[in-house]
């Protein structure tokens, strides 16, 4: 049975990043991308090892196997990853509730990735599950966003209860703003 963990260690960054290059959309054809989904940015084993330094990413596991992996990203994580700038700067400009999002306590959802032989089977809900258990004694919401064009992930999201809080097109993609409330 699949299983939800904090990554503890080293190795487990190697097989995100192994799962990650699998999924990165320059990696597969459009038909798997719109049946599939896809991820957009590509990490270092640096940049993992600094993000899970501050805050540990959620894994499920089945055995030895990694079935999926959620990337924690707190806002001090920015600056490690220039391709995300847009994204945080569209999320200082952003209000939602009456409030500037600046002025909640939240991170990042900085990629969610669940491998093909095990899609389909809750391990999405599972690692978000997890994060919220985690971490919403201390964060109001997560919050992220998704390539509109990537409807397998936006659906996942809303399931989950995600909303959408706002939509923008930048030089890479069409992005949904979504929030999933914890209070």
């Amino acid at each position: 049975m699949p299983t939800a963990t904090l990554v503890t260690n080293h190795d487990e960054l190697e097989e995100i990043l192994a799962l990650q290059v699998l999924n990165l959309k320059q990696n597969i054809d459009g038909d798997e991308m719109k049946s599939q989904g896809f991820v957009t940015i590509s990490h270092t084993i640096d940049v993992l090892e600094k993000m899970n330094s501050i805050a540990p990413s959620v894994l499920v596991k089945e055995g030895n196997q990694i079935a999926g992996y959620a990337l924690t990203m707190m806002k001090e994580c920015r600056i490690l990853v220039p391709g995300l700038d847009p994204m945080f700067e569209s999320f200082d400009a952003l209000e939602w509730k009456g409030k500037k999002l600046k002025e909640y306590r939240f991170y990042v959802m900085g990629q969610i990735c669940i491998a093909k032989e095990f899609r389909g089977q809750g391990i999405f809900e599972q690692l978000y599950l997890h994060h919220k258990k985690i971490f919403s004694p201390v964060y109001d919401f997560i919050i992220t966003e998704v390539a509109t064009r990537n409807t397998r992930s936006l659906r996942a999201h809303e399931k989950v209860g995600f909303k959408t809080i706002h939509t923008y097109t930048d030089e890479l993609d069409t992005w949904a703003v979504v929030i999933w409330d914890w209070k």
